[in-house]
């Protein structure tokens, strides 16, 4: 008799176990959600404004700049 509920125990146990991978794999998707949407926001933020990269090579020592230019015009 014992023999004949070993198995529904372990499918319990594997029921519960797939049950708690699933909402740690939700909660790991909200969680990316809302990195993407802070990303997405510090983008646009950003985007609206001109950038100007001052890089200097370390091999000739040369100075090199990079503008991206934003979405708005920028003002004085």
């Amino acid at each position: 008799m014992a023999k004949e509920n070993e198995p529904d125990v372990a499918s319990q146990e594997q029921t519960l176990d797939i049950e708690q991978i699933k909402r740690q794999l939700d909660l790991f998707d909200q969680r990316l959600d809302n990195i993407d949407s802070v990303v997405t926001a510090v983008v646009e933020r950003v985007m609206k404004q001109p950038i100007t990269l001052n890089v200097t090579c370390p091999n000739c020592g040369k100075s090199i700049e990079v503008s991206i230019l934003g979405i708005q015009k920028p003002t004085a």
